[in-house]
């Protein structure tokens, strides 16, 4: 580990690269660590892989290697001119290397078909990341395997009496599986959290595109006041009559008295069935 540590700080040198806590730039330098994450991934010569953070590369070469074809979006300037050039004296001829914000990249003007997506998030951004690439209905990928802090990572993998609109968002398109934790001082410079390596494997949407925006609409209802019980922010949050809320309980099967974070997905789905014409 204390190799690549020394590595990723003369190339930082070399290249005026200076690592900013508020970019979540914070560099992996544990090499078995990255052979787990590509592991994760279970790559194949068919698979294409969208790597999100390529950071100085090490991974993005790893993926290279056991994939047919690798795009790393890199935001960062200095990042993206240090990985051109590297690029460019390598043997690698399968990874194509893209100067870009990942939240305003379109996967289809890249990939056709299937792909799977690879990324070091900064953290900062994880929330809208995970919206606008779960929700996908064209050209979503089939998998996602991604470093994220481990608390985040918990709290998608909740359970009922946890539950929380972040969970119910990832649970709704994809299987959730931690694949190892890891310790902040496998990073520098060195994050103040530790964090996880996650698997998600995209299911068959439930719905269609506006049916999905209604369900959300009700689960952000009922999230939207947290200490308040779900039929009250259903009421005011849907401006629906309390009558027919009590009653959708009811039928549901669901408590008077429960809260959004006591709800299973099913309950949801059940839930939004029954409410889903009162909210037209």
């Amino acid at each position: 580990m204390e190799d690549l540590r020394v590595r990723t700080r003369e190339i930082c040198k070399i290249f005026n690269i200076n690592p900013e806590r508020s970019k979540g730039q914070n560099f992996l330098v544990n090499e078995k660590i990255y052979d787990d994450i590509v592991a994760a991934a279970n790559i194949t010569l068919q698979d294409e892989v969208l790597e999100v953070g390529p950071g100085l590369g090490f991974l993005t070469v790893r993926l290279a290697g056991f994939a047919k074809r690798v795009v790393a979006v890199e935001l960062d300037d200095q990042i993206f001119l240090f990985l051109k050039s590297g690029l460019e004296v390598s043997k690698n001829n399968n990874i194509e290397i893209v100067n870009k914000d990942i939240l305003l990249f379109n996967p289809a003007d890249k990939f056709k078909g299937e792909y799977k997506i690879v990324a070091n998030l900064p953290y900062n951004i994880t929330s809208r990341f995970l919206r606008s690439y779960l929700s996908l209905y064209d050209c979503g990928p089939s998998l996602i395997v991604l470093m994220l802090q481990e608390e985040v990572v918990r709290r998608m993998m909740a359970k009922p009496g946890d539950m929380s609109l972040l969970a119910v968002s990832v649970q709704h398109y994809a299987s959730v599986e931690m694949i190892r934790l890891v310790k902040a001082g496998n990073f520098w410079p060195e994050p103040e959290v530790n964090s996880a390596v996650v698997r998600l494997v995209l299911h068959e949407k439930k719905y269609n595109k506006n049916e999905d925006k209604l369900f959300f609409r009700l689960v952000k209802a009922g999230f939207s006041a947290k200490r308040k019980m779900l039929k009250n922010n259903l009421t005011g949050g849907l401006q629906i009559d309390t009558k027919i809320i009590t009653a959708s309980f009811s039928e549901a099967g669901l408590d008077l008295g429960i809260r959004a974070e006591d709800l299973s997905l099913e309950n949801w789905y059940k839930l939004f069935a029954i409410l889903r014409q009162f909210m037209l």
